[in-house]
């Protein structure tokens, strides 16, 4: 990094010659492409918020799809924030910094915008390996600032009329543009970090009070006709003798279900001894599961045997299960888990088939709630919470505070919070 020397002042190529015209065309591309990374990585930024601290009851993350391109799994990842920063803060910086320099060119300012176009594009290559080959899933969001990322590497990447070699020309950026960027950038992402603990914090007052009250106002709805017997958290021999009572139509390659299992798990030393929580195999795959025509997760079917096929294994093999989800979508891996189990009997056990689809077949007894789809149950994690229908995970302030409602409504002299939350 240098600081600007002294150049004589490039002539400027005429708006007609060929020269002028491409360089008015790359500066349109650069505008264009600073404005879709804006605009993308605002979109990016309110997704993480609205995923993570949802005002409403109805606004939870779903493994609807279980699609590959799916916003979720990146908002509840490692990625979502680097030190309580939305991942979209920088690229909204960059963006809007790229249409700038397009609109007010110098050549200080040219220089470092391709500098850091070139940065931000090594940095888009790594996150595009990183969903691929770690998380395995692709936001759309993302994608989009991907494309236009690249989009400002290509239309800043004209050479210097002053000189400087190909890989020169990336590497020349103006040392006073570079620190101004840099405090203008850290003064933005300070404002972002402190509204991120902000909501935090509020995570665990209005919003989440608001989450239990509208939850209080949702109709009641019967238990499935079959309840089952597996437990991922059992505090009584009866499933109705728990204060808190839920029935979770799961997907064993769900990666929000894997969410709820490891919140529940979080939540566990509060609430360990107060809930029962019954595992309704409900794998997306057509091999077992025709109530919903999705083919998502293959190999769901023959986890979900694995997991129904002796009950006593259950609850260490459901552990396993999400603890290696990405290596459980391996047909070796499933098979050598199966061996490890003993359980290598259960693709083709009938009564373990049949016990798996008695439970994917009470998804039917329940109205609608989509127009897509015909039945109640068509995604991943469904909960039937206390007689309560609710779609979807939720922060550990909204589940926490609704957990402590259930247990207070259960109290003899506790809070009745069906009329302490109800206006």
């Amino acid at each position: 990094m240098t600081t600007d020397p002294v150049r004589p002042t490039p002539v400027e190529p005429e708006a007609g010659s060929p020269a002028g015209g491409e360089r008015t065309g790359r500066r349109l591309a650069a505008f264009v492409a600073g404005l879709g990374m804006a605009l993308f990585s605002l979109l990016t930024i309110r997704h993480f918020f609205a995923a993570n601290y949802p005002d409403s009851v109805f606004a939870g993350s779903a493994c609807d799809m279980g699609a590959f391109l799916n916003c979720s799994g990146t908002a509840d990842s490692f990625l979502a924030t680097v030190a309580g920063v939305p991942l979209g803060v920088p690229g909204l910086v960059l963006g809007t910094l790229f249409a700038l320099g397009a609109v007010f060119p110098s050549p200080g300012l040219i220089r470092t915008n391709r500098f850091l176009a070139a940065c931000n594009g090594v940095a888009v290559l790594a996150l595009i390996a990183v969903s691929l080959f770690v998380l395995r899933t692709l936001c759309l969001l993302c994608a989009g600032y991907f494309a236009f990322s690249f989009l400002a590497a290509w239309a800043l990447a004209a050479p210097d009329e002053d000189g400087g070699g190909s890989r020169g020309r990336w590497l020349r950026p103006s040392l006073r543009h570079l620190v101004a960027i840099g405090c203008i950038g850290l003064a933005v992402a300070w404002g972002f970090r402190e509204y991120h603990e902000v909501r935090r914090s509020a995570g665990s007052g209005g919003a989440a009070e608001r989450f239990v009250r509208e939850f209080f106002e949702l109709p009641q709805v019967p238990w499935p006709s079959e309840i089952s017997p597996y437990r991922s958290h059992s505090a009584t021999r009866g499933f109705e003798n728990a204060p808190i009572r839920i029935v979770e139509y799961a997907d064993p390659l769900c990666s929000d279900c894997r969410y709820l299992h490891e919140q529940l798990k979080r939540l566990e030393p509060e609430f360990g001894g107060l809930m029962n929580v019954a595992f309704q195999f409900f794998p997306l795959e057509a091999e077992c599961n025709d109530v919903v025509e999705k083919d998502k997760h293959p190999g769901a079917c023959e986890l979900s045997f694995m997991l129904a096929h002796e009950p006593e294994l259950f609850p260490a093999l459901l552990d396993r299960v999400f603890a290696d989800m990405e290596a459980a979508k391996d047909p070796a891996w499933r098979m050598q888990l199966a061996r490890e189990f003993g359980v290598e009997g259960a693709r083709n056990d009938s009564v373990t088939i049949r016990t798996v689809r008695q439970f994917i077949e009470t998804g039917r007894e329940y109205e609608r709630t989509s127009e897509e789809y015909a039945h109640g149950i068509r995604s991943t994690p469904t909960l039937i919470v206390n007689n309560r229908l609710v779609i979807g995970t939720f922060p550990d302030s909204h589940m926490r505070a609704l957990l402590r409602a259930l247990v207070e409504e259960a109290t003899p002299g506790g809070r009745q919070f069906l009329e302490g939350w109800v206006e």
